[in-house]
């Protein structure tokens, strides 16, 4: 009888699953959060664990076979996604030791409260940051700040979407010295990049935009504000630098990737992976450093040939092996050639207006890490490596101190993967910004992109915090060297 029981263990695992996601859709298990749609279940997050290269090439190559969604590519691990009513993984993908969690995502809905109840006139009181936001309340609320701090927080019109949707920036600067808001003559005050979620579905980055734009022009009395950094920098913030794809993940698919650029006439799939497509110089670089690799690099500038009909693969940086697809359909598509998104290269044109720009942050979801240059090859290290390191570990510190969450600090190609034409190497090489950073906010894969809601000020605070020690180390470092800001301050 036992030895029956146990032979069909296997089977018994399966029908209790499945009872588990009949029965989940009317559970709350978001963190105790219940969201102003209910939850349905969403599908299986499973990890695999890479052991050697080559384990890693098999995962990949069995993934890549069902254009599965990759959540994140580590050294350590591999994050794929499964929904329920999806293609099911290959036996074989399966057959590798993993772990699995059910994610639970909430339905997509507007949050009940007006305008009018976010209270953004006080920081500490403000109900904005208890909720996801859809794309017309995020420029309501740019809006909203620039008409309660007419002296501070400046709209900048930055250009338009692939679907042609106004992309909108804000600078928040404060008198009465020189600075960017008010286009005074003289050298100005330093400045600081922020960029919210290129990737529609890292939702949690655009919130943490807006949480740190707020407490910027939040009063010098209120707890957690920032307002103090503005005696010394001039912030540029860009809180949905994806705006279509964003849209898409509110009203279609909640984990839509890339843009929704139509990207060729005969093409069955839309969208460039924006963070991919960014940098031509990176590319030349790579190139360079692996003569032969043109495949590799077509889509990216230096030598671009047209390829789609007949797309190459990207190859690993160690083998040459190819292993990830320049697919059109894939989440990873970079493009045709660098800055063919829109939005990438309306971006790239507003920053390189900005004077005196000394540090940049790159939001992004999940992990827990916050990343220096390179992203473009493993191989090669800044030369204001010691001097980044130095400031990542002492924000990873400041961060820590908040609400004791971790990160892991070190080149974003050494902890993630290698990607040519990332925005953190291009910031660092075009406009010269020293203090480059990628953040990868909460989680580290038990929600994924479905971070709860209750999460969001708990998430905010805390990358505030990595700001302000960003900040304040550079302003400090500048003091020490002696240096006065020019049109480019330069740190070397």
């Amino acid at each position: 009888m036992a030895s029956g029981l146990f032979a069909h263990l296997p089977q018994i695992y399966v029908i209790f699953l499945f009872i588990s996601f009949v029965f989940a859709d009317g559970q709350v298990v978001l963190d105790g959060h219940t969201p102003t749609g209910g939850n349905r279940t969403s599908g299986i997050l499973r990890r695999f664990t890479v052991n050697h290269e080559r384990e890693r090439d098999r995962i990949l190559d069995l993934a890549n076979e069902i254009s599965a969604d990759i959540w994140q590519l580590a050294h350590s691990h591999i994050d794929i996604y499964a929904p329920v009513h999806g293609e099911p993984l290959p036996d074989e993908l399966l057959g590798i030791h993993h772990t699995s969690s059910i994610i639970k995502t909430p339905e997509p809905s507007y949050p009940s409260l007006s305008r009018s109840e976010w209270n953004l006139s006080s920081f500490t009181n403000s109900t904005f940051h208890d909720n996801y936001h859809p794309l017309f309340e995020i420029d309501e609320f740019m809006q909203e700040l620039a008409e309660l701090h007419p002296d501070l927080v400046k709209l900048h019109n930055i250009g338009h979407s692939a679907e042609g949707r106004e992309m909108v920036a804000m600078t928040v600067s404060a008198p009465p010295t020189n600075s960017t808001l008010r286009g005074l003559p003289g050298p100005g005050k330093l400045g600081f990049v922020i960029v919210g979620a290129q990737h529609a579905r890292e939702w949690v980055a655009t919130s943490a935009s807006m949480y740190i734009a707020h407490a910027l022009v939040a009063n010098s009395s209120e707890f957690r504000s920032l307002r103090q950094l503005l005696d010394t920098f001039d912030f540029h913030i860009i809180p949905a630098p994806n705006p279509d794809g964003y849209t898409y993940t509110w009203e279609v698919d909640r984990y839509w990737y890339k843009n929704r650029q139509v990207i060729g006439p005969n093409l069955k799939c839309v969208g460039v992976d924006m963070n991919r497509c960014a940098d031509c110089l990176v590319a030349y670089h790579w190139f360079i450093e692996h003569d032969g690799l043109a495949n590799l690099i077509r889509n990216w500038g230096y030598k671009w040939k047209p390829t789609v009909g007949n797309v190459p693969k990207m190859a690993s940086p160690r083998t040459f092996r190819p292993k990830l697809p320049a697919d059109p359909c894939s989440f990873w598509f970079p493009g045709h050639r660098a800055f063919e998104a829109p939005e990438v290269n309306n971006m790239a044109n507003f920053v390189t207006t900005l004077p005196n720009l000394v540090g940049f942050l790159d939001l992004r979801s999940y992990g827990q890490f916050l990343s220096t240059p390179f992203s473009y090859s493993c191989k090669k290290m800044p030369k204001d490596a010691e001097d980044q390191t130095e400031a990542a570990m002492g924000a990873a510190n400041a961060l820590k101190s908040i609400h004791g969450t971790q990160f892991k600090i070190g080149a974003l190609c050494d902890l993630v993967y290698p990607a040519p034409g990332n925005i953190v190497d291009w910031m660092y090489k075009i406009p010269g910004i020293k203090f480059s950073y990628v953040a990868h906010l909460r989680d580290t894969g038990t929600y994924g992109f479905s971070l709860p809601e209750s999460w969001i000020r708990p998430v905010g605070e805390e990358t505030a915090r990595m700001v302000e020690y960003i900040s304040t180390f550079v302003s400090g470092r500048i003091k020490r060297q002696g240096s006065t800001p020019t049109h480019r301050v330069s740190l070397n």
